[in-house]
């Protein structure tokens, strides 16, 4: 399975021929350096939840008007992109076969914001060996501890390094890919990936610097 990462959470899984799509958003469309275009051959689109930095309505239609792939998500996102003439396939908690992959849907909680409503969010367990809590550090999902892959959110304004790294810490995956990131300069990233290799490494546990355009990792 390679997973490629297009800026903040948008990611690309394939295996097998089969390209999934995760949270294509605004902070990875923002620079002009992500175009919809790069996304013309993928089969399906996954949307976790409807914060702008995870969907972006006008990048999502153009997307789909080139791939023709089908958009899986659950009902609160559902509901906005249907207003907007996008049709979708509801996902709720349970096991989904999409192409190559098999997804388990959760229900999780996004953790608090100043000011703001907590949206529904959906988080995966993605073929027995992806963790991907979303924006999300319930102590629900110490159940995955040993998993192959965490996705982890690395810097947000709901969470401290204290706090991720706590997160990660009772997860103890093999590997973490690193994610929520497309609001910081590269330089900042930079010196907190290298706090967090440091960290994790200490622990037997392997980061992965992932944070240009491109940057892909295979599990």
């Amino acid at each position: 399975m390679k997973i490629t990462k297009y800026l903040h959470s948008c990611l690309v899984f394939e295996l097998e021929g089969h390209k999934l799509l995760f949270d294509p958003g605004k902070f990875s469309f923002a620079e002009g350096r992500v175009t919809p275009q790069m996304f013309a051959d993928v089969n399906s689109i996954v949307i976790t939840h409807i914060h702008p930095d995870h969907l972006d309505l006008d990048n999502l239609k153009e997307i789909v008007a080139l791939s023709n792939a089908i958009i899986y998500t659950n009902i609160e996102v559902g509901t906005a992109i249907k207003k907007e003439g996008l049709s979708y396939s509801l996902i709720e908690d349970g096991v989904y076969n999409i192409g190559s992959f098999t997804l388990e849907a959760i229900s999780v909680q996004h953790e608090p914001l100043l000011d703001n409503p907590i949206p529904k969010m959906t988080g995966f367990i993605i073929n027995n060996k992806v963790l991907h809590p979303v924006d999300s550090m319930e102590d629900k999902m110490h159940k995955y501890k040993g998993i192959p892959l965490l996705i982890m959110v690395t810097m947000a304004p709901f969470a401290n390094e204290l706090r991720i790294a706590s997160f990660a810490d009772a997860i103890q995956p093999q590997q973490i890919l690193p994610v929520h990131d497309g609001y910081a300069k590269d330089f900042f990233i930079e010196q907190r990936y290298q706090n967090y290799s440091k960290h994790f490494e200490q622990q037997g546990i392997k980061f992965n610097r992932v944070y240009k355009l491109g940057d892909s990792i295979t599990i």
